[in-house]
């Protein structure tokens, strides 16, 4: 397509292997099927905010200042984080004669995260025997004695790449990318919950140009009109300024699925716990709790799985599912703002005239991945996938899924003091990136 020229070209000289060389730096993003992927985080390791995301056709380019052996990181929710070197994004020197040069892009593959806990649980058959009160009781005891031993108790501080991207009838529509730093605070906790601070850094929202100009139309257009003066002007105003909707999401996805807490408060009632072997030395422990308010027109329920060495008792991952219902007798009627934002995944002008909410249904999967640095357990990834299915009035129905992972680029665990007030409330100016 005309569109994807991407050729790689060095847009300095090449100095000695020890410079930085100003470049361009392509390439394509595919699945082990070969399939494009779109909306890929791609970002040097030194400086994720030079980064960029991958398009509908799995194509990715940006320029940076890099060495030709530092790392450059391609991830995407549900595969494998892929790391390879600059140089491997380089094809064209000054010295090439482009119109001589065949262009074709480096492909590079990611391969499905081996995480998929849910589906390893369900075929899993628990061991009657280990579903024993005392032996379950004994084994829980020791997996909590573990993670007393491995979770410090010290300040850290976390940079972390956040995506979290919307779909909405089987496409994206949009990613955030936000860059942060996040501090976390043991000693001040509450509710045995750790404190956490949120920084962010950098922030690009990456649109398809067509999602974008119809996203524009909605805020600023016809479908705006309706409102009175004043609402549309505090419309408008929320809209761009809006800080601090987005870092809302990001912060709460680093604090979901608080495994050391969560397993504390539920360790004590056995009756709720069971156990499976699984395979390469690992056993998977899993809570069930089924929440119910409201006479029954709210229910939710969690599954929580930790992925356990059968030999040691540490907690290798952790896995958290949960289904909720929500039932609204007569339905509620969505104010002006709500049903803008419903218009953006693209509800009619006449349905969204009647739309009345009366049920929601959905689905929320976490998976989380820890490291160990000076004999301790930190954070070092999160996915997440929610799948929610909004029904109206009138038979309307939405189904909306936002998709977003969390990997963490360094750690600091020495010399970490808490951030400023100005440090965490400071706005953050978006980038938008419209992706062809």
């Amino acid at each position: 397509m005309k569109n994807y020229k991407f050729i790689l070209a060095f847009v300095l000289c090449i100095g000695s292997l020890g410079s930085l060389t100003a470049a361009t730096f392509s390439g394509r993003v595919v699945d082990e099927k070969g399939a494009p992927i779109a909306y890929a985080t791609v970002y040097p390791e030194i400086a994720p905010e030079w980064g960029t995301a991958t398009n509908n056709d799995g194509f990715f380019s940006f320029e940076a200042n890099l060495m030709p052996d530092m790392k450059i990181i391609i991830s995407f929710i549900g595969y494998e984080k892929t790391t390879i070197r600059a140089n491997e994004c380089q094809v064209l020197s000054p010295s090439d004669d482009p119109s001589s040069f065949q262009l074709s892009p480096f492909t590079f593959v990611l391969k499905e995260q081996p995480i998929a806990l849910q589906e390893t649980v369900v075929a899993a058959k628990p061991s009657k025997q280990k579903n024993k009160r005392k032996q379950m009781a004994a084994l829980l005891h020791a997996v909590y004695v573990k993670l007393e031993e491995e979770f410090p108790d010290n300040n850290a501080q976390y940079q972390v790449v956040s995506d979290v991207r919307m779909n909405a009838e089987n496409s994206t529509w949009g990613m955030e990318q936000m860059i942060a730093n996040i501090v976390v605070l043991p000693e001040q906790a509450m509710e045995g919950r750790d404190s956490v601070q949120f920084q962010g850094r950098y922030c690009k929202r990456f649109f398809d140009a067509e999602k974008r100009a119809q996203a524009d139309s909605i805020l600023a257009g016809d479908a705006i009109e309706r409102l009175e003066k004043k609402q549309k002007e505090k419309f408008m105003r929320k809209a761009a300024n809006a800080v601090d909707s987005g870092v809302v999401v990001h912060r709460a996805l680093f604090a979901m699925g608080n495994m050391r807490y969560d397993f504390e408060q539920t360790m004590t009632d056995t009756r709720h716990w069971t156990v499976s072997n699984e395979s390469e030395g690992e056993t998977v422990l899993t809570h069930t709790q089924k929440v119910s308010k409201y006479l029954g027109l709210f229910q939710m329920t969690f599954q929580r799985h930790y992925i356990v060495d059968s030999e040691t008792f540490a907690v290798r991952r952790f896995s958290e599912h949960a289904e909720v219902k929500v039932t609204i007798p007569f339905g509620i009627k969505l104010n002006a703002e709500q049903l803008q934002m419903l218009n953006l995944v693209n509800m009619s002008e006449q349905n969204i005239e009647k739309f009345r909410l009366k049920k929601l249904r959905g689905s929320v999967d976490l998976n989380t991945i820890y490291q160990r640095q000076d004999g301790h357990v930190y954070l070092l990834e999160k996915n997440m996938v929610s799948n929610i299915r909004i029904l109206g009035s009138k038979k309307a129905e939405i189904p909306l899924v936002v998709k977003a992972t969390q990997r963490v680029t360094s750690l600091q665990t020495q010399g970490v003091t808490p951030l400023s007030p100005s440090q965490i409330t400071r706005r953050l100016k978006r980038e938008i990136v419209e992706i062809y």
